[in-house]
């Protein structure tokens, strides 16, 4: 059977599903292509909603047991593992299902299965997840969208065929809570799925092989979640790689590479690092993502992949073939569900023939951990590197009348500005619900706001959004909650 479409969307993430319902919306004949049966990519079923679902519930089981500092005690909380993970999928299959529903609404062409290029303008679509060969349909297409998204990456020593080695989709199924977990990767993905099972009950053991954890990130945001990491993990490695992974019938030996002290069972010593191993009832892999760019007959195309896999795009999120567009994680850093919504907008509008370009100033960034970490703009680590003037206002949560009736009195808010105009360049919160405050932040960098509006701006008495504020008016030396001597 083939098929003739205006727009083919080759994914149904969150890049994808937003990219074919906006050109729906303008009027184009559009065929949406995933092998899911509903549209929401791994943001939905694997990714995105299920952990935040699950954090939602470690954020419960922890403030159960931190009130017996407010003087209420509701005991050790009880966890149903079973009706745990039936909530989660029933978040899932609301969300995947609504999507669904509007994917009909607007009357897209849903196919399922796997899409390859037979040509610049061309495309087979293959049954299921796997491909057998079995051609079900053919798309002659006028410009296509590719919206594969990602996959964990999974390094060969960490490459063990163990039930016990969990990468982020599998942690996600919390199948079992085991007693003993190490998580692989100090990045976002292991904090916070590391944050969930420490919830439930793991002893948590965190390895980073930078100096830091959250790495790139600023030093002052990262210490207020390093504090809180070290208080709920067994162990916390940093500048520490892990060497390789032996299965045993009493759990997962790690062998680690790291600085003298690291801890577990001494090993050799050389040039002030050593080796140790331990044993993990599991182990979860969580050091980052792969481009799903191994599509079929993309060599049949112009269209170009950089080193590490990320198909080149322009402003326009343009491939080297005019006819093919790519948004999201497979076109570039950073593998975040909100860049790709402003791709796929921009690569759609394009396509009508609009003038539309991918030039944000902010794009911000979430780590839903707990305490949450949120930055967007410029980050003093970037200024430090690139050598730009600028001038930085902080202020400490422990000053925030709100976080201390929360008892979350340890976050931070802090600017970054020009140091000549005073402009917000970039914003930077550590503390919770750091998340739902960033949004002020990427306004006022876009607009290139200065900190004087921010401390103009009447801000809401009493909540944790005033301490944006209270960071402005710390940089004219004029905040009511914080003395500073005059010079």
């Amino acid at each position: 059977m083939v098929v003739q479409t205006e727009l083919a969307v080759i994914g149904a993430g969150p890049g994808g599903y937003v990219a074919a319902f906006r050109a729906a919306d303008l009027g184009m004949a559009v065929t949406l292509v995933d092998e899911a049966a509903k549209p929401g990519g791994v943001c939905l079923y694997r990714g995105c909603m299920p952990s935040k679902a699950l954090l939602h519930v470690a954020r419960a089981v922890t403030e159960a047991r931190e009130a017996e500092r407010w003087g209420i005690t509701f005991g050790e909380p009880a966890i149903d593992l079973p009706a745990l993970r039936a909530w989660k999928n029933g978040v899932v299959a609301k969300l995947t299902g609504g999507l669904a529903l509007l994917a009909k609404q607007r009357r897209i062409t849903c196919v399922r299965g796997r899409a390859a290029f037979a040509d610049a303008s061309t495309l087979t679509v293959l049954p299921g997840s796997t491909a057998t060969g079995e051609e079900v349909s053919s798309l002659r297409f006028e410009h296509a969208i590719v919206a594969t998204g990602s996959r964990p990456a999974r390094p060969a020593a960490l490459a063990l065929d163990d039930p016990r080695v969990l990468d982020s989709t599998s942690a996600l199924e919390i199948e079992r809570i085991p007693s003993s977990l190490l998580v692989v990767g100090g990045g976002y993905i292991g904090l916070e799925l590391g944050t969930v099972y420490a919830a439930l009950g793991s002893a948590v053991t965190v390895v980073e092989m930078t100096d830091s954890l959250l790495p790139d990130v600023d030093a002052d945001l990262v210490r207020v979640l390093a504090r809180r990491m070290n208080t709920i993990s067994t162990a916390v490695h940093l500048g520490t790689t892990v060497r390789g992974l032996v299965p045993a019938e009493e759990g997962i030996y790690a062998t680690f590479a790291g600085p003298a002290g690291g801890g577990g069972t001494a090993g050799a010593t050389d040039g002030g690092r050593r080796e140790w191993t331990e044993c993990f009832d599991a182990v979860l892999v969580a050091v980052g993502r792969t481009p799903n760019s191994a599509i079929g007959g993309l060599d049949r195309t112009r269209v170009e992949r950089d080193k590490r896999g990320f198909i080149r795009v322009d402003a326009q999120r343009r491939t080297a073939e005019p006819s093919i567009f790519a948004i999201g994680d497979v076109a570039g850093e950073p593998m975040l569900a909100h860049k790709a919504f402003a791709e796929a907008r921009v690569a759609v509008d394009t396509i009508a023939g609009e003038d539309a370009a991918f030039t944000p100033r902010a794009i911000p960034a979430v780590v839903f951990t707990d305490p949450e970490v949120a930055w967007c703009g410029l980050t003093q680590t970037e200024a430090a590197r690139d050598g730009r003037d600028i001038a930085v206002a902080r202020f400490p949560w422990g000053a925030s009348g709100r976080a201390l009736t929360l008892d979350r009195p340890e976050g931070i808010t802090k600017l970054v500005l020009d140091a000549g105009t005073e402009q917000v360049l970039g914003v930077g919160i550590a503390g919770v619900g750091a998340g739902e405050l960033i949004a002020e932040g990427v306004l006022a960098v876009e607009q290139g706001v200065k900190a004087s509006d921010l401390a103009h701006a009447i801000h809401p008495h009493p909540t944790l959004s005033e301490t944006m504020g209270e960071a402005a008016e710390a940089f004219f030396g004029q905040s009511a909650h914080i003395y500073r001597p005059k010079r």
